[in-house]
């Protein structure tokens, strides 16, 4: 059978088709993850956005849960690697194994031929089983003994680590945190969350009963539909600006790279879509920042003794930065003051209608 690669996705969808989809899926992921509806939301975005997630947090908070019962939630192919310091790259990217009765060389693949691949603590691994990763995290495809073999779309990698126990693992290098789209923390939940988690999970685990609620196909399709969501210049423009920011920043030795742009855009581009537009506004550049720029930059070693994180860094360095003048509000910012639309009827940011 013919795998779907990536290129090949369908188009625009009709907003109300899009919408229950989506929200299908979050619904589904919200009967394991108890008010966490934000976090959810990103992450679904982020696999709308053709990215990888990267879960970091304490122990105890959900990572793994979160990942699986997003990998549950669609009817795909789905694969989990327990990242050990004994794990080989051919364990994750697959092997070539001898066959005695047809006299030649077969592909084994390994774990990342899955529309989902979940990697548990993923820094516990050595940076060689580490840069298995590298090739179809970026590229959607593996080599193996000079053979190109394609993945299939929808692929995302949603891999876990724990900022705190730092004994027996191996930090991820810049060229592996920079192809993760997004970086997020679970962070505890609020005293109402966590007695509704001592209700539903006490006596059963609801990661057992999850059942799908979308298919490969459908989000090959929510894919298609968040591509064409319109991107006005004077946003792609404030994108860029926001990025060099990072570069030109006293207080890092590392800004963001070229590749932060593009998925800092096309994750608002899902958000819009999740939002229920077909436009992209600065505004949702602004909230994607930390969790899309944060884990790419590398503060100098005066910020790191001022306890100054990388987080902090970019949320004042968007506080600073400009926006543009005329600029329609989204409609969840709840700020006061804010532009309008333009005076044609039609928002600086929408798309020209027919």
């Amino acid at each position: 059978m013919t795998q779907q690669t990536w290129d090949e996705v369908g188009g625009l969808l009709p907003h109300d088709e899009f919408r229950a989809a989506s929200e299908a899926v979050v619904a589904n992921i919200e009967q394991v993850i108890e008010g966490k509806t934000a976090t959810v939301r990103l992450a679904l975005a982020v696999l709308l956005a053709e990215g990888h997630l990267l879960i970091e947090d304490v122990p105890g908070v959900g990572k793994t849960k979160l990942a699986k019962a997003m990998a549950r939630s669609i009817d795909c192919s789905v694969r989990r690697i327990q990242f050990t310091p004994d794990l080989l790259p051919s364990d994750v990217t697959g092997v070539s194994v001898y066959n005695q009765e047809t006299h030649d060389f077969e592909f084994r693949p390994g774990a990342v031929f899955a529309n989902l691949v979940v990697g548990d603590e993923i820094n516990r691994a050595s940076p060689k089983t580490q840069s298995a990763l590298l090739e179809c995290m970026e590229e959607r495809q593996v080599t193996v003994d000079g053979v190109t073999y394609q993945l299939q779309t929808p692929f995302m990698v949603i891999a876990t680590q724990n900022p705190i126990e730092m004994e027996g693992t191996y930090p991820l290098p810049e060229a592996q945190r920079d192809r993760f789209t997004a970086r997020i923390a679970m962070g505890y939940p609020d005293p109402n969350a966590e007695l509704a988690m001592l209700d539903g999970h006490g006596a059963t685990d609801p990661l057992s009963g999850l059942r799908p609620v979308s298919d490969a196909a459908t989000v090959r399709r929510l894919i298609g539909h968040v591509r064409q969501v319109h991107v006005a210049d004077a946003v792609k423009q404030y994108a860029i600006a926001l990025v060099t920011a990072t570069r030109e920043a006293p207080d890092l030795r590392l800004g963001a790279s070229p590749r932060a742009t593009l998925q800092l855009l096309r994750t608002a581009r899902a958000v819009a879509a999740l939002e229920g537009r077909d436009y992209v506004l600065p505004d949702d550049l602004q909230a994607l920042a930390v969790p899309v720029l944060a884990h790419r930059i590398i503060p100098t070693a005066d910020a790191q003794l001022a306890r100054r994180t990388t987080d902090a860094i970019v949320a004042e360095l968007v506080h600073r930065l400009p926006l543009p003048h005329d600029r329609q509000r989204s409609p969840y910012d709840t700020r006061p003051g804010g532009g309008a639309g333009n005076s044609n009827g039609r928002g600086p940011y929408e798309p020209r209608r027919p």
